[in-house]
């Protein structure tokens, strides 16, 4: 400190080794875990009897429990009759909305302030669920950004949220909120590039732009037409290749990952052939497409809990009319895509939509991932390795290492003989903190 009188040097110096000893005060003593059976993420086989000590957010060590000695002062969290698995990860959430009881979204009932209290509620229940990471694919006027940074600064409590704002959109698209009102009708903040609505390649990356100036973590596009938006056919494709291409060239170059819902084979296609990083829905999946898919590393993020609640909706007459022929239509195909998909050995990454269905019921997935063709430990990795791999996370997240984040969920049984298991949480530890699940 050149300059400074010896008598302030030395009182700064003081004064930062005051700081240092009330930080290393105020610090968390290590968290020393028992474990009964670990599932790591990485589709290994279980192993038993073993120990996890975290030190602040993140896993220090991982060992037999006779190989891993417990430091003196830390604090226990004895699991040794638990099953302990990686915190799961949502690839396909919507944290900020939920459908109401008629399957009708309210644009212009709802303001952003609604959703944004709605999220809290929401984020709350699906950590409680063991999920401990989301990527939010869809808001309005960025709300999940705001729950995003309450949930960063401890404010609420919440999965780790990687959000992509507002959905990309042609006029009239999927993703388009002014459908099926008369022509004219405006809505604040709705209809432009702010909201994700474009028609040219130029507005196309502005559009990026925009939502990545905001705080956008990835990109999402509607590819397709969808099952709850009026005016659009569910296979019908959406976006030119040259908008595509700006659209994921863009983002890439902004360092954003590009997601892509898509039902229809010509859609799905184009987009992955433009460089999309993932296909959500993925529900009408010809030879080729999986074909093309599997060539070119895209990730499917299937959401059959969405396919099975619009369907079991429809037939009971819950669906607008617009959605019904495409709710009944959409669900046989989803099953037959998945099933071929993951035969072919298309990359898999766990989402659910929830929104679409109630938050906090995620962990239904894992079953019909099962039920239509993976085995348990598959449906794991899929909301784990593969998840934080999709998410370009995999440094810190979706696997149980040394070094990477400490989210943990347990589980009473082995949820590698049966996923039905992993709906009820017996403890979730997110960066270290174990979380209060309400009961």
């Amino acid at each position: 400190m050149r300059g400074f009188p010896a008598r302030i040097t030395g009182f700064c110096a003081a004064a930062a080794l005051v700081a240092t000893v009330a930080a290393a005060a105020d610090a968390p003593k290590p968290l020393y875990v028992r474990v009964g059976l670990l599932i790591d993420g990485n589709g290994g086989p279980p192993r038993r009897d073993m120990a996890i000590l975290v030190k602040g957010e993140r896993i220090e060590a991982i060992d037999t429990q006779k190989g891993l000695a417990r430091p003196e002062g830390a604090r226990d969290l004895d699991l040794s009759g638990r099953t302990v698995l990686p915190g799961f990860i949502d690839c396909h959430d919507h944290l900020t909305f939920l459908v109401d009881a008629d399957w009708k979204w309210r644009p212009v009932l709802r303001t952003t302030a609604d959703e944004a209290i709605l999220g809290t509620v929401n984020a709350l229940a699906t950590l409680r669920a063991g999920f401990t990471t989301v990527r939010n694919v869809g808001d309005s006027d960025g709300t999940s950004v705001a729950l995003r940074r309450a949930v960063d600064l401890g404010l609420i409590e919440g999965p780790r949220i990687l959000t992509a704002r507002e959905i990309i959109t042609i006029t009239g698209g999927h993703a388009d909120s002014l459908n099926a009102f008369r022509p004219g009708l405006e809505i604040a903040g709705h209809g432009g590039i702010e909201s994700g609505v474009c028609n040219s390649p130029d507005e196309c990356r502005a559009a990026v732009r925009y939502q990545v100036k905001y705080g956008a973590d990835l990109i999402k596009i509607a590819a397709t037409g969808g099952v709850l938006s009026s005016g659009d056919e569910l296979g019908a494709r959406q976006f030119s290749d040259d908008e595509l291409r700006a659209i994921i060239g863009e983002a890439h170059a902004l360092g954003r990952k590009v997601a892509a819902h898509a039902h229809g084979t010509a859609g799905i296609k184009a987009a992955v052939l433009a460089g999309i990083d993932s296909i959500e829905h993925g529900s009408i999946l010809d030879d080729e497409a999986i074909k093309m898919m599997k060539e070119h590393g895209t990730y499917l993020v299937p959401t059959l809990m969405a396919g099975e609640s619009v369907y079991t909706s429809a037939k009971n007459g819950r669906l607008p009319d617009y959605s019904i022929a495409k709710g009944l239509a959409v669900w046989p195909m989803m099953q037959q895509s998945f099933r071929k998909a993951h035969a072919a050995g298309v990359k898999i990454a766990f989402g659910t939509d929830s929104a679409v269905t109630p938050h906090g019921q995620n962990a239904h997935e894992f079953e019909l991932m099962v039920q239509f063709g993976m085995t348990p430990m598959e449906a794991i990795v899929a909301a784990t390795r593969s998840a934080a791999d999709l998410l370009g996370r995999s440094k810190d997240l979706g696997t149980l290492e040394p070094g990477k984040y400490a989210d943990l969920v347990a589980f009473e049984g082995d949820p590698a003989k049966d996923v039905v298991i992993l709906r009820k949480p017996a403890a979730v530890v997110q960066g270290g903190r174990v979380i209060d699940l309400g009961r």
